[in-house]
């Protein structure tokens, strides 16, 4: 049975496997949801692109999570460079985002500065807290490579050392300013999945060669190519296989947990001498949210100590 396809093909993310290379695989695009997130910050071109990229690599390593509400974080951090913190998550198909960065070094550069020139350095570090049983999962690696799709790749090798392969799309609309960004993850079954052994251990790997040479094919523009279907791309590369799985689909929504009743009881948590401290001359805490850019006043009396 198939399945309706919108002639958009947006803020969706899918799954696949191809059994007989022992490969897993997501393709996802991200428009509406995307540019909701941007929209909050007034970001310049190159910082607009870092998140897009960032946003899709989230969704993509999110979307794996068995646990609806467990939560991904994709978190890139330096000291000296020009973009000091970026921060994506993923929670039951919501995405959030941001990034913290220097505007006058920023203007400095060119166009299209690389990883490095904006990163100076730095790490990249990939969470999964799984809600169900309270486990948490951090790797961390040196952030490396030209792009982001490159310092993920890096992450997987080093950390978990496993062969993967990010292909990552931006495009924007020159007429309505509005961003499209796409992206492919695929990845060699690990050791424990149907028997298969870790690539390290081997000098090479036919299977996974052919479809990382496939993969590789994938262009930035078909990526971030509203007419062409997610499955399309899919099929695009592998329909030479004897067999594609395709895994079900998540919609994707922009997803900032901030409001009045979560900031309340973040700050209760608080000591109330601490509480004091934060507000302002009038009995008020001001709580500015990075990720959607919005301000949250709540009054010292709106804490009501509880009753003996």
């Amino acid at each position: 049975m198939t399945h309706p396809v919108p002639a958009a093909d947006l803020d969706r993310v899918t799954g696949f496997a191809i059994p007989e290379r022992h490969v897993r695989g997501r393709v996802a695009r991200l428009g509406p949801v995307l540019n909701e997130i941007l929209s909050a910050h007034a970001y310049p071109a190159p910082i607009e692109k870092l998140l897009a990229e960032a946003l899709t690599l989230t969704a993509l390593l999110g979307s794996t999570l068995k646990d609806a509400e467990g939560q991904m974080t994709l978190q890139a951090q330096t000291q000296r460079g020009i973009v000091s913190l970026m921060v994506c998550d993923y929670k039951n198909g919501e995405l959030r985002g941001y990034v913290q960065f220097d505007a006058t070094r920023l203007s400095r550069l060119g166009k299209n500065p690389s990883l490095s020139a904006l990163f100076n350095g730095g790490y990249l570090a990939v969470t999964f807290d799984q809600a169900l049983t309270n486990e948490r999962y951090q790797g961390i690696v040196p952030l490396e490579g030209a792009s982001i799709a490159e310092a993920a790749q890096s992450y997987f090798l080093q950390s978990e050392q496993i062969p993967t392969l990010v292909r990552l799309g931006v495009r924007k609309d020159k007429a309505t300013g509005k961003v499209i960004a796409g992206g492919l993850f695929l990845q060699h079954l690990p050791e424990g999945e149907v028997g298969r052994e870790r690539l390290h251990v081997r000098l090479d790997h036919p299977e996974w060669q052919h479809v990382e040479a496939l993969g590789g094919t994938m262009g930035a523009d078909e990526l971030a190519d509203p007419a062409i279907p997610l499955e399309g791309l899919v099929w695009r590369l592998f329909n030479e296989e004897s067999e594609v799985r395709m895994l079900a689909g998540h919609d994707l929504s922009r997803g900032c947990r901030c409001g009045a009743d979560y900031i309340q009881q973040v700050l209760a948590k608080f000591p109330e001498e601490e509480r004091a401290a934060m507000a302002d001359e009038g009995g008020v805490i001001k709580v500015d949210c990075a990720f959607c850019s919005k301000q949250f006043p709540v009054a010292l009396a709106d804490f009501v100590p509880p009753s003996l």
